[in-house]
């Protein structure tokens, strides 16, 4: 049983995402044809040390309840919550298989370096954050068990309007995506179904406790929200995470139909408001990636790997 309609169903399977179950997705990234083709590898690879050709990207659930601007997916062609739940089991072997199914596709490029493509055969990461708000799925924790008895890291990327959730889960990195120094900015980027900016400060509370490694993630859109920079900080100070990524928006995907390629910051943009926002932190620049447009904050300057 599947609330997703057959055209939306179509539109997905244009854009390379494969189902996972009734509810759920899978879909390659970018990062990982470059990396298997000797190419480079995502920021998280530079940050982290992800493998990025032994990564996969999925969502449990397409169902958000935000309609952010920035956002590179089809929003427009929104997903009805199911009636009916996949088991956490069935969405991971779900995902594993699609995701070899996926990385089949790449064998018969003569660019491709064959030794990695064997290896792409057996992840080791998993990337919660395709589409969708995972922590409307209700079994996330018993999801993010699953994975990791398979011995796969599990990185949840969450809008934090579910602090509930949030106090359940332990992945290996808890990502908050804050999108606004304010209610509201945070109205006008993210777009939100429902009263939840309270939400995202209680979410902000619970990172501060988490067990587990802790990132606040911002997409900065310039006119849009690259401003108050001391209004991010006091937020991201309420979560005290291990690490903040600040990241330029893409004028990628459906977000062309909201914005415009000037809505893209440079890198260096990027780290001006970066090194204003670490100032008011007392954080400090750990890295940055210039083709991602992306930096990196943390407490002490260092950057710690997760394998």
């Amino acid at each position: 049983m599947t609330s997703i309609s057959e055209s939306t169903k179509s539109l997905l399977k244009k854009h390379g995402y494969h189902l996972a179950g009734s509810h759920g997705a899978v879909k390659t990234c970018l990062w990982l044809n470059k990396s298997l083709r000797n190419e480079g590898g995502c920021y998280k690879s530079k940050f982290y040390g992800i493998t990025s050709h032994r990564c996969i990207q999925m969502t449990p659930i397409l169902v958000c309840n935000h309609r952010c601007l920035h956002c590179w997916r089809a929003i427009e062609s929104p997903v009805e919550v199911p009636e009916k739940w996949d088991s956490p089991e069935d969405i991971v072997k779900s995902c594993l298989a699609e995701q070899h199914r996926l990385v089949s596709g790449y064998g018969g490029s003569e660019f491709m370096d064959k030794a990695k493509w064997k290896e792409a055969f057996e992840p080791k990461h998993v990337a919660i954050s395709l589409s969708g708000e995972p922590t409307l799925y209700p079994y996330l924790p018993e999801l993010i068990d699953e994975f990791h008895k398979k011995n796969l890291t599990t990185f949840v990327v969450t809008n934090g309007t579910n602090p509930q959730m949030l106090e359940k889960i332990k992945p290996t990195q808890l990502y908050i995506s804050l999108n606004a120094p304010d209610k509201e900015t945070y109205v006008k980027v993210c777009a939100p179904l429902g009263n939840t900016w309270e939400n995202i400060k209680q979410s902000l509370e619970v990172m501060k406790d988490s067990e587990t490694r802790t990132a606040v993630r911002m997409t900065l859109t310039k006119g849009v929200n690259m401003t108050a920079p001391e209004g991010f900080a006091d937020l991201i100070k309420i979560a005290e995470p291990d690490y903040v990524e600040l990241k330029a928006y893409m004028h990628l995907g459906f977000s062309r139909k909201r914005l415009a390629p000037d809505n893209m910051p440079s890198h260096e943009e990027v780290r001006d408001f970066s090194i204003q926002v670490a100032q008011e932190l007392g954080y400090c620049i750990a890295d940055e990636s210039e083709n991602s447009r992306v930096v990196l904050l943390s407490r002490d300057g260092a950057k710690r790997s997760i394998v």
